[in-house]
């Protein structure tokens, strides 16, 4: 049924909000944060609290969502995040690019953790869940979280080829792009 009109729209828009949601590179900064702080100039002992105050900006910003979600919108919600994210990653690219290494990276990944935790994080699962009509609502979450899943696991299997290749400004880039 999934594949037949009306519901192929649906999966459709349910499986590309999906992979929006982890190509725009932010499990990246999860996944990969200590490699990412110390291509930024940390050292080991500040790149352990990087990650400290990574975690804490993505619960306070999560928190926040749940409070935004309802009363801005959805929409509104999704194009903020997906502009605040690009334009953090872009600038983390120019920082990389000019060196201008430690608090600046830093700043910026916090910025994109906050608006993926405040919008994208939050607001594609509500999405997904509540784009099917119940008499499809099952297989049309489970396909379109199936794709989310393996859109992170391209994402994180891809990261170091693609950072051996480009570098991390480049990389930046490519997230920034998406």
């Amino acid at each position: 049924m999934l594949l037949h009109r009306p519901y192929a729209r649906l999966l459709l828009v349910g499986v590309a909000l999906a992979v929006l949601q982890q190509w725009t590179g932010i499990n990246i900064l999860f996944n990969y944060a200590s490699e990412i702080y110390s291509k930024a100039g940390y050292g080991s002992s500040d790149i352990l609290l990087n990650i400290v105050i990574t975690g804490s900006i993505n619960l306070l910003s999560t928190v926040l969502a749940m409070l935004l979600v309802d009363t801005v919108g959805r929409r509104k919600l999704m194009l903020a995040g997906c502009a605040g994210i690009a334009v953090s990653h872009l600038l983390c690219a120019s920082a990389y690019s000019h060196h201008l290494m430690g608090t600046p990276v830093l700043l910026l990944t916090l910025l994109a953790i906050a608006f993926y935790a405040c919008t994208l994080a939050p607001v594609t699962w509500v999405l997904i869940s509540e784009l099917f009509p119940n008499s499809i609502r099952s297989q049309g979450v489970s396909a379109s979280v199936s794709a989310l899943w393996v859109a992170s696991f391209l994402l994180t299997y891809t990261f170091p080829l693609l950072q051996g290749a480009l570098g991390t400004a480049g990389i930046f880039r490519i997230y920034g792009g998406v």
